[in-house]
């Protein structure tokens, strides 16, 4: 029941409410971005979602205007500005995405959205059975160090919560990923 029902319920309450809540500090966000340098404060970008379906996937922009689209794991080596160290750092980033949330196009828990190009990703996930799940906010490869983690233990990750969805999962996973925020930041 929960599957069918009940996460996309839980979905549209908790980004509904987060949309609100929040929506003084996106628009702040919004503003000291486009002031940085003119260009636009959401980052949009196509993903590949549950089924293979492709959609737009929002952030708010960390990186100077026409940056070349790649991989969160290769994103690293490009140029970010000041102001996306921070958003990046802090994953206000990705808040936006509480609108794909509220559009159906994502969930708060669940694989994080490929790109097309990523090949890999995305034929281990068709073999295990995890784009049945809407892509996520968070999901149980986030919270065990996604970036730099090897393409075939992200998608065993993501096999493993599509067979195992729940809803007590996903409040292990949200709770996890709070603590996950609020570690210190890695030294270099």
């Amino acid at each position: 029941m929960y599957t069918t029902l009940g996460k996309r319920l839980v979905d549209i309450v908790l980004a509904g409410l987060a949309l609100v809540v929040a929506s003084p500090v996106l628009g702040l966000i919004g503003l000291v971005i486009r002031a940085g340098d003119g260009g636009p404060a959401l980052f949009r970008q196509r993903r590949v979602g549950r089924e293979g379906k492709p959609f737009e996937l929002l952030k708010f922009r960390s990186m100077p205007v026409n940056t070349e689209n790649v991989p969160s794991d290769l994103a690293r080596a490009l140029r970010v500005t000041p102001f996306g160290r921070i958003l990046r750092r802090t994953n206000i980033d990705e808040l936006p995405q509480l609108w794909n949330i509220l559009r159906g196009d994502m969930s708060v828990v669940g694989p994080r959205p490929a790109l097309a190009t990523q090949e890999e990703l995305l034929a281990l996930r068709q073999r295990s059975g995890a784009t049945r799940c809407r892509p996520g906010l968070t999901g149980l490869a986030q919270i065990s160090s996604y970036d730099g983690m090897p393409v075939a233990e992200k998608a065993g990750h993501d096999a493993t919560y599509a067979k195992a969805v729940s809803f007590a999962l996903d409040v292990q996973i949200i709770i996890r990923t709070v603590g996950y925020l609020f570690r210190p930041p890695p030294t270099y």
